[in-house]
């Protein structure tokens, strides 16, 4: 439960920030053309709000609505999502939104975007400033990664470290890593410290090489103890620090990758078992293991969730970290850099959106909360909520009715043209726009539920 509420209060004070900023943009360049701004909201408000404020003498009423899914700045004169058909009957007055020049307009509408991406760019920029940059060089995984059937059968072999990828380096291990190897034609592994050159043919589907079972590539961990849980199964048998597991039930669990797989089929096993014998036998396992150079097999009662009690190193825990430090003006353009490379990563990935598998993994609220750490970390939230800013810059300037990209490209139509869009069609579109949303809304959402539930 703490675990919850503490990954919650992240997301909702990233969100919150994120579109207070992204609306505020939207009110800068409208002030700054003189168009009036007639509300302010944080979240949305039908029907009734939890708070609003309006300073004397000023044209903008400021609140907090009930439904958390945004927030809202309604510019006089403009088609948006508060369908206000009666605004729009009257003539145009000096101070709407649909008076002004279409560059102006063009400004305010975009406005959002431009504050959600620069932020993204200075979150980035002082990150590395505070903490620097940390990561483990692919030079320094000596164990490399395991591969599947699939992998083995294009010339991976276990132990194999991606390093190059047509010809360019790969210096660090993170996600790009396997981006990288999906679209390349050729991947340069170390290989008993040697390179040795594997070619691809560079249209690889990265969610498949990631959901396959077990997936394409993962890193190689040895079954090494680093310590145990009190008062659990591990401790019943002596188990230490230092000890190796080499086998479940006689299946191969030398690495920590593997011990997972044999613990995972055993937990469907689990599952599917009728009586509590049926159960208990599932839950008592061989495990064999090497301790002070001598092997050992004993029978070992797991919990009802498949673990015995012990822990093992992580890549962070297991290989040497580099760590780069910058001044303040280094900083900025390694954060743009940063921030660039992440935004063209998530644009490379929304390629596979239109494929099954790619729909599937389309996650909501739940989904983008569990991405935040489970402890309060400074450095990981500031890193997500530029994240976030990115993705929402991204996916308001898309060209799609309703979001930011979808009235943009009718002013740029208009000032393309010389003919503006009647408010007729604006308004349908806004309709067909907002449903778009809601659906997209609606399956993101469901696909949380599903995945909470068991079923996806």
């Amino acid at each position: 439960m703490e675990t919850f509420l503490i990954r919650l209060l992240q997301f909702v004070l990233a969100i919150s920030l994120l579109v207070l900023l992204h609306e505020g943009g939207h009110f800068f360049f409208a002030r700054l053309f003189k168009v009036r701004v007639e509300k302010f909201y944080l979240f949305f408000d039908p029907w009734f709000h939890l708070f609003e404020f309006k300073p004397r003498n000023s044209e903008t009423a400021y609140g907090i609505g009930w439904v958390p899914l945004g927030g809202y700045c309604k510019i006089s004169g403009m088609v948006d999502e508060s369908f206000d058909t009666e605004q729009m009957k009257q003539p145009a007055q000096p101070w709407e939104f649909r008076s002004k020049p279409a560059w102006q307009r063009l400004l305010i509408i975009i406005g959002g975007v431009l504050v959600n991406f620069l932020l993204a760019l200075i979150i980035y920029a002082m990150v590395l400033f505070t903490w620097g940059d940390n990561y483990i060089s692919t030079r320094d995984m000596t164990l490399g990664m395991e591969y599947n059937e699939a992998a083995h059968g294009l010339g991976f072999r276990d132990g194999d470290m991606p390093v190059k990828v047509d010809g360019t380096d790969i210096v660090k291990y993170d996600v790009d890593l396997y981006r990288a190897v999906a679209d390349g034609k050729v991947v340069t592994v170390l290989r008993d410290g040697k390179e040795v050159d594997i070619t691809l043919k560079g249209d690889m589907d990265l969610i498949q090489m990631l959901k396959e079972v077990p997936p394409f590539m993962r890193v190689c961990i040895p079954a090494t103890i680093d310590s145990v849980a009190q008062n659990s199964a591990a401790t019943t048998v002596g188990l230490k620090k230092g000890d190796k597991i080499t086998a479940i039930n006689g299946e191969d669990a030398h690495t920590f990758n593997k011990m997972t797989d044999v613990l995972a089929t055993l937990r469907d096993k689990l599952v599917d078992a009728a009586t509590a014998d049926d159960s208990i036998a599932c839950r008592r396992i061989a495990l064999s293991y090497i301790s002070n150079g001598v092997e050992h097999t004993d029978t070992v009662m797991l919990s009802n969730d498949m673990m015995f009690g012990a822990y093992f190193a992580t890549p962070a825990t297991l290989y040497k970290q580099t760590h780069v430090e910058y001044g303040l003006l280094e900083s900025i353009p390694a954060g743009i850099a940063y921030g660039w490379n992440t935004l063209g990563g998530y644009v490379g990935d929304l390629k596979y959106l239109f494929s099954e598998e790619g729909a599937k993994s389309l996650g909501g609220f739940g989904a983008i909360g569990s991405l935040f750490p489970p402890m309060w970390d400074w450095m990981l939230f500031w890193k997500m909520t530029a994240f976030l800013s990115i993705i929402l810059a991204f996916m308001n300037i898309l060209p799609i009715p309703a979001l930011d990209g979808g009235h943009a490209l009718f002013l740029i139509y208009e000032m393309i043209t010389g003919r503006k869009p009647s408010e007729k069609f604006l308004l349908y579109a806004e309709y067909v726009g907002f449903t778009i949303l809601i659906l997209l809304l609606i399956v993101a959402n469901l696909n949380d539920v599903l995945r909470w539930i068991g079923v996806m």
